[in-house]
């Protein structure tokens, strides 16, 4: 039987962003850098400006890398994008499980995080924090964070890359806006005055459950691959 469906209804697109966008890389990194600013009497004056400079960093990062991806499978061949989106499937599904394990036992065996050289070059990059700086340690997170981390984003950039319009497109700067909005929260309570302390210990505590949420959510992305790719489901 041959399920007719059509593309992720902004739902979808909400919940899946929403699950991404608690990324422990790109927010540790955010909240890091508050941390060095707030320490520095010159730069705790530009905090929201080298903020919003971050943010718009990793923003225009992801969407340029998604609009990349989804044009490029949008190009290719049927029979190889249908082989291509059933190995992703897999991929996706075992990362997935990986990271419902993390749950569990978190740093023991396989983990999908950042490799450890990776990240002392992000923390290289903190030490002089300038405009410049800022913009391309924004670009650094995103495009490092994407192949470790961005197992929802390619899920959604494949089911969106069978009908490329306008309105894909549209979803996928919508995804994007949700995927920085915990920054911009972060870079607000910041403003107003609220420990950093507090968010690292928010960020510690809910660890795990990120974890969880983006493993559940990696095994059911997977599977709706695979089952389009085989033709189980067929996009309107």
């Amino acid at each position: 039987m041959v399920v007719e469906a059509s593309l992720p209804t902004i739902g979808t697109v909400i919940v899946t962003a929403l699950v991404d966008s608690i990324n422990p890389c790109a927010i540790g990194v955010m909240i890091l850098m508050i941390s060095l600013m707030i320490a520095n009497v010159d730069l705790r004056k530009k905090m929201l400006y080298y903020g919003l400079l971050y943010i718009l960093s990793v923003f225009a990062t992801y969407l340029a890398a998604g609009l990349g991806l989804l044009y490029f499978f949008s190009i290719i061949p049927l029979w190889l994008a249908e082989y291509i989106s059933i190995a992703v499937g897999f991929i996706i599904v075992a990362a997935g499980l990986v990271e419902i394990k993390d749950y569990f036992w978190y740093g023991q065996g396989i983990s999908l995080a950042i490799p450890p050289e990776r990240a002392k070059d992000i923390h290289k990059r903190l030490q002089t924090i300038s405009a410049w700086g800022v913009i391309v340690l924004g670009a650094f997170v995103a495009g490092v964070e994407l192949p470790c981390t961005g197992g929802p984003y390619l899920a959604i950039i494949l089911v969106l890359s069978q009908n490329f319009d306008f309105t894909a497109f549209l979803l996928l700067v919508f995804y994007n806006i949700i995927f920085v909005a915990p920054l911009i929260v972060i870079l607000v309570l910041a403003m107003v005055g609220v420990k950093v302390q507090h968010m690292k210990m928010w960020k510690h505590g809910a660890r795990p459950y990120m974890r969880l949420a983006i493993g559940i959510l990696l095994v059911a992305l997977g599977w709706l691959l695979m089952l389009i790719a085989n033709g189980t489901i067929n996009l309107a």
